[in-house]
This record gives C-alpha cells, sequence and structure tokens, in this order.
C-alpha cells in the first residue's frame, strides 16, 4: 500500500499522514470514510452551494466557501452573490463520488451545504433547528439535556401535525430536520422555525431557552432558530473536524436516550449503515408549514438582530454607569 493512488479519476496524495491533532486517524481514513458512504453523502450535498472546513499541515482550520483556481474543470460551481462581502462566490456543487474524493484529498473535513438548491435559493427544502447543550466539562449530560429539548421539539412539531427526524450534530448537539414540499418562502421557513423554538421552549423553559445571548442562557439548551434564509448546516453523515472525527448521524427517537455522539465516527459508522441509508429512512415526507405556525413567526425578532441590539443597550448601560460613578 503506497502513499498515493487513484480513485475515481482522482489522483490521491500523501494518504498516511496525519489528519490533525486529536483525530486518530489519517487523510487516508477520511478518503476511505468518504468513499464507503459516498453516494449517501452525495445525496445530501448535491445541486446545493458548499462550504468545507479544511484543515492543512501546519495551519488552522479554515471555511473555504470560494472554489480555488486550481479546481479541476470537472468540479460543477455555482456564483452567488454575499451581500455580507458584497461580491460573488464561486461555490461548489458536490454532486458526483467524483468531486466528493477531490474533497477529501483537499483535506476538507466538514461539508456544509445549503438549505435551499443553487436553481431555487429562495426555497429552502427543510427547516432546521440546532439543538446546542450548555457549556461544560460533562459532555454526557450536556447531550442529555440535548436529547430532553429535542423531544420537546418534536412534541411542538406534532402539535401542530409536523415531523421530523433527528441526527447528531457531530459535535455536542442534535439537528432536528422538517423536510419541506416545494415552493415555500425562504422567509415564512425563517419564522417558522423562530415559532417552533418559542413554541418547544414553552413547553418547558427550564430546560430549554431561546436566548441568543450566551450569558442569558442560564445553563439551559439553547434552540437555534438561525439556520434559516441563506444559512448552512453541516450534512448528515459529513465528519466534523473534533478528536475522533466523529461524524453527524441519523438516529431514531426510540433510541436518543441510549447514544451518545462519540458513537459515531468515521471508522464505525461504514460498518454500522452498512448498505442502507438511514437518514433517508427516517426523514418524513416533505410537508407545508401550518399558516398559524408562519404567522407567529413573523411576529417573534430574528434572533442575530435582537442580541445585536440588545448588546449595544447593554454596552450603553455599563457606560453611563462608568460615566455616573
Amino acid at each position: 500500500m503506497t502513499s498515493e493512488e487513484t480513485r475515481e479519476g482522482v489522483s490521491l496524495t500523501n494518504l498516511d499522514q496525519p489528519l490533525f491533532d486529536g483525530a486518530d486517524a489519517t487523510k487516508r481514513d477520511l478518503v476511505d470514510y468518504l468513499d464507503a458512504v459516498g453516494d449517501r453523502l452525495v445525496a445530501e450535498l448535491a445541486g446545493r452551494p458548499l462550504s468545507v472546513v479544511r484543515v492543512l499541515r501546519g495551519q488552522s482550520p479554515f471555511m473555504q466557501k470560494n472554489l480555488p483556481k486550481y479546481t479541476p474543470s470537472w468540479v460543477r460551481s455555482v456564483e452567488v452573490w454575499a451581500e455580507a462581502s458584497k461580491r460573488k462566490i464561486r461555490y461548489a456543487l458536490c454532486d458526483d463520488r467524483r468531486t466528493l474524493l477531490w474533497f477529501g484529498n483537499q483535506r476538507a473535513i466538514e461539508y456544509h451545504p445549503t438549505l435551499s438548491r443553487a436553481d431555487s435559493v429562495t426555497h429552502p427544502t427543510a427547516l432546521i433547528l440546532d439543538i446546542d447543550p450548555p457549556e461544560g466539562d460533562d459532555l454526557a449530560a450536556g447531550f442529555g439535556l440535548a436529547v430532553a429539548a429535542a423531544k420537546l421539539v418534536r412534541q411542538a412539531l406534532a402539535d401542530d401535525g409536523l415531523a421530523g427526524a433527528v441526527k447528531t450534530s457531530g459535535a455536542k448537539g442534535l439537528h432536528v430536520v422538517v423536510p419541506l414540499a416545494q415552493g415555500q418562502d425562504v422567509w415564512d421557513v425563517a419564522a417558522a422555525t423562530r415559532a417552533l423554538a418559542v413554541r418547544a421552549e414553552r413547553l418547558d423553559p427550564s430546560v430549554a431557552t431561546t436566548a441568543f445571548i450566551r450569558e442569558d442562557r442560564a445553563g439551559k439548551v439553547f434552540l437555534d432558530s438561525t439556520r434559516a434564509g441563506g444559512a448552512t448546516v453541516v450534512a448528515a453523515y459529513s465528519p466534523r473536524l473534533r478528536p475522533g472525527v466523529p461524524v453527524s448521524y441519523p438516529v431514531g427517537w426510540d433510541v436518543l436516550d441510549d447514544i451518545v455522539p462519540g458513537d459515531f465516527t468515521i471508522h464505525t459508522v461504514p460498518e454500522l449503515i452498512g448498505t442502507s441509508d438511514p437518514w433517508v429512512e427516517q426523514l418524513p415526507a416533505p410537508q407545508t408549514l401550518p399558516a398559524d405556525l408562519v404567522a407567529e413567526g413573523h411576529t417573534i425578532p430574528v434572533a442575530r438582530v435582537q442580541a445585536m441590539h440588545e448588546g449595544k443597550r447593554r454596552a450603553r448601560a455599563r457606560r453611563g454607569e462608568s460615566t455616573e460613578t
């Protein structure tokens, strides 16, 4: 076995190099994993502008949106206007295994597609609520709280006739995903996401919070409704740049209490799934968002904007206190 080989017409190099500090994996392990789950991961990425997190030897990890100039001509791409930077960004479209393996050779660890397809950017295909446990050293306890919060989200969905699937984020928390019927407006989906978070919080405010400012969360699980609009979310089956290289992995609602994120890594997942696709199997059919959920959401401020204004208000208050003393 050499440190260089070719798969799907892609030249793979330096395969025996360590992936990153704490990975307990080589570049070959990453490529082998992407090769093993390729069809399932490509199905999540195809047709969507893609951002990746890469880690090069001797450098800090970075998120890559704009494709580099040396990208092969056979990698499909799409230009998207970025309002924040006032420029066009050329995103990759990872439409096949060849492109996925090329990314693996580029040491791309994480895969973050947009919620909408490139040919319909104002119509997301899913509503996603990101469930983020409180900070702390006891990761198992934190994940247990995230599971409790996910069940609140599931109940809030059921109360309005909706259903969602759940997957580990590959980090500390969970993602609840609701597939959407075609043609639903991006701003209505964002509004419904905010309303869903608030409704889940109401079910048990001792467990969950929608407070965007960390210091206001008081040790509760944060229901992050900002995975909307032009946001991205790590794809099912994507590795994460964390010790042991965990994977964002689909889990059934009935086994949530029995798992921890570390159960699913690039070493364990290929054997777990075999030839199946548990994410496709667990996703409910696409749904239309109820009008009451959308209407309520439009009355709820956008979390990031609200937090920005609150931060400025608190800063002015602190400056006022210091002036008076």
